[in-house]
């Protein structure tokens, strides 16, 4: 007899309150974003940002980081270091409440003329809750002529406050952990986190330098960060000689109010701009944090420029008659700003310090770039005017673009009854993704022959009828208007990719593919082994890379490999797919009687043989079109095919002697 489980109790006693480190080491994530490495690297700005505090209020001009090769990072500062003695309105001593408690800090009275007027750190969790997740963590400060130290192991303080005098003038602070892996799923960090970190921050703390020290070995590698004039100079960078406009850099405070009941607090403003037709960037940045999400900032960009720019169209009368309005796509095209911002009070979306949320700044920020907009296009009227054109092309261009994506989602992804509709296409029975196969072959003697040979429950013929164009030599007007390749587009079923680097446009939108919709589990070219046949699947191939590349990138693409030679003797009869394997076989055979013929055309060949060399999945040779070197491929199938005839030309040159025993000169 079966024993029946018991149900658990639900009782008052299974209410638990996590307590010390177990508040994070039991769920980072809520803290840090993730137990994962986002989650781990997160920890380390939140160290770094204490540092940050420290020079932006002009208490050290030089930040260290250091990764050891254990795994353990050390941030030292030369700030005014932390306070670890008694404190007497708290009872405790200071390095209890820093290291050892949630929520515990000096920066909640910034509004009111505390320590710091603009703090990357506010909720008093960062040094904490590292502190709960590291594997160890060790402490010295340098204040108040004393030189301190602690030592902490999984979040628990061993050997207490250790403290010696100390004569020298300098203060500061460095802190060495090790981010423990029963907290973290990850804490290997490369060392792009580390200087992207470190640059981004050089970026918006002008005049502090930020040097980052890789240990290599007994040595260390080291590279340093600093942007004397902040994010003017990062503008400048970005731009390089591609802008069509100076770098502006603006600055100014404001008041702001979240809300009417709500006190006031300050902000402060810093922008950096330009205007270039080749380099598209937006950053945002609050109290020295990245917001890789934006928020206010992101909102208030979007409202001012499309404020000002169409008030600027209008008032030039720049518009066509019943022309539509600008929107913020067609500004960003060519925008690339930067803006560093930091206030007294700041609401982030969570701790991770993404995006901020105040109404507050967005107001103020919205009015202050107007503002600014406004003058600048006073002052500077030929930028002015390039700006505007600009963005009208832009806006133009993305007009023309969706014309153009609509049209193609219409002409090559409608649900259409493929069989019906496209000439001498043969369908197969099967509508499973997962085993279709579609054969794209040479004409219609070589379709003949593969319908006749292939297994008609999962294997499609579509047969090229004339010429291909060459993909990479024309424009997509051009492309789309051929018969041959709209008919191949609706037969995959998947849509197609436009190379926006092609077209006047850089939105991506313009796009109709979608991997999902694709009705072959393997596509493959089926040719002539000849150079007729090289030169079709040449083409085929350039065509599945200009219009739909990711079809390569999933390994959906094949060639069927046509044997070369076809070996006959008394017993049997030999494939011979190259010239090693025509001698491999003709070494077996020996000094027995055989024919040897080069393998006929596609179209000439018995069903049986056709089966069994080219559409037999136990018995064929197919080649993966691998997806391994992209950048490669791309640079190859413009010399050999592209508008590149300066390159072709020098790898004719350079190569041109290893292929003359390919040479057709029949």
């Amino acid at each position: 007899m079966a024993r029946t489980k018991k149900k658990p109790v639900y009782s008052n006693d299974d209410i638990k309150v996590l307590k010390g480190p177990d508040q994070v080491r039991k769920r980072p994530a809520v803290i840090f974003g993730s137990d994962g490495i986002e989650g781990c690297q997160h920890s380390v700005f939140e160290i770094l940002s204490n540092s940050i505090d420290e020079a932006r209020e002009g208490y050290g001009k030089e930040i260290v980081l250091t990764a050891y090769n254990d795994g353990s990072i050390e941030i030292e500062d030369h700030g005014r270091g932390i306070p670890v003695e008694y404190n007497q309105n708290e009872e405790k001593y200071n390095w209890e409440l820093l290291f050892c408690t949630l929520y515990a800090g000096g920066k909640y009275d910034n509004d009111n003329g505390g320590n710091y007027e603009f703090s990357l750190g506010l909720n008093g969790l960062g040094l904490c809750a590292t502190q709960f997740a590291s594997e160890y963590m060790d402490a010295e400060i340098k204040r108040d002529h004393k030189k301190y130290s602690l030592h902490f192991e999984k979040g628990l303080n061993v050997g207490g406050l250790q403290s010696v005098d100390y004569s020298g003038r300098d203060t500061g602070s460095k802190i060495r952990w090790k981010p423990d892996l029963e907290v973290f799923t990850d804490i290997k960090m490369d060392k792009e986190f580390f200087t992207e970190m470190l640059r981004r921050q050089a970026i918006v703390n002008p005049g502090v330098k930020f040097i980052f020290r890789q240990q290599a070995g007994r040595s260390f590698d080291v590279e340093e960060f600093y942007y004397e004039n902040g994010i003017a100079d990062h503008v400048g960078e970005l731009i390089g000689e591609d802008g069509f406009t100076t770098v502006q850099s603006w600055s100014g405070e404001r008041m702001c109010r979240d809300r009417d009941d709500k006190d006031e607090y300050k902000c402060k403003i810093n922008v950096a701009l330009a205007f270039s037709n080749k380099a598209s960037v937006t950053e945002y940045y609050h109290n020295s944090s990245w917001l890789e999400h934006g928020g206010s900032p992101d909102k208030a960009v979007r409202n001012a420029f499309v404020y000002q720019i169409d008030s600027y169209l209008k008032s030039k009368g720049m518009y066509n008659k019943n022309e539509s309005k600008i929107k913020y796509d067609d500004v960003a095209d060519c925008l690339v700003i930067v803006i560093s911002s930091f206030s007294s009070v700041t609401s982030y979306a969570n701790q991770t310090k993404l995006a901020i949320t105040n109404k507050g700044i967005q107001d103020a920020m919205t009015d202050f770039l107007k503002k600014q907009l406004e003058v600048y296009f006073i002052e500077n009227p030929l930028e002015a005017d390039k700006i505007a054109n600009q963005v009208l092309v832009n806006k133009r261009s993305r007009e023309s673009a969706e014309k153009t994506r609509i049209s193609i989602k219409k002409n090559l992804t409608a649900k259409i009854d493929i069989t019906a509709k496209i000439a001498k296409f043969t369908d197969c029975r099967s509508k499973n993704v997962d085993e279709r196969e579609l054969f794209i072959v040479e004409g219609d003697s070589a379709k003949g022959a593969c319908v006749q040979a292939r297994n008609p429950d999962f294997q499609a013929i579509m047969p090229i009828r004339g010429k291909i164009l060459n993909c990479l030599k024309v424009d997509y007007d051009r492309i789309f208007k051929s018969e041959i390749i709209t008919d191949l587009i609706k037969i995959l079923g998947c849509g197609v990719q436009i190379d926006t680097t092609k077209t006047k446009s850089k939105k991506k939108d313009i796009n109709a593919f979608n991997i999902d919709n694709l009705r072959w589990n393997k596509v493959i070219i089926c040719t002539d082994a000849d150079v007729d046949g090289f030169h079709i699947r040449t083409m085929l191939l350039t065509m599945i890379y200009r219009l739909t590349p990711d079809l390569i990138k999933e390994g959906k693409v094949y060639i069927a490999e046509s044997p070369l030679y076809e070996i006959t003797t008394k017993d049997k009869v030999y494939f011979a797919y190259t010239e090693a394997e025509k001698e491999k076989y003709l070494n077996e055979i020996g000094s027995a009687k055989f024919t040897i013929q080069r393998s006929k055309g596609l179209g000439e060949n018995e069903p049986d043989m056709m089966s069994l060399t080219t559409m037999n999945p136990e018995t064929r040779r197919l080649i993966k079109v691998m997806p391994d070197d992209i950048e490669r491929t791309a640079q190859i199938f413009d010399v050999l095919l592209g508008d590149n005839l300066q390159g072709r030309k020098d790898f004719i040159v350079q190569f041109g002697a290893n292929y003359t025993d390919n040479l057709d000169v029949s």
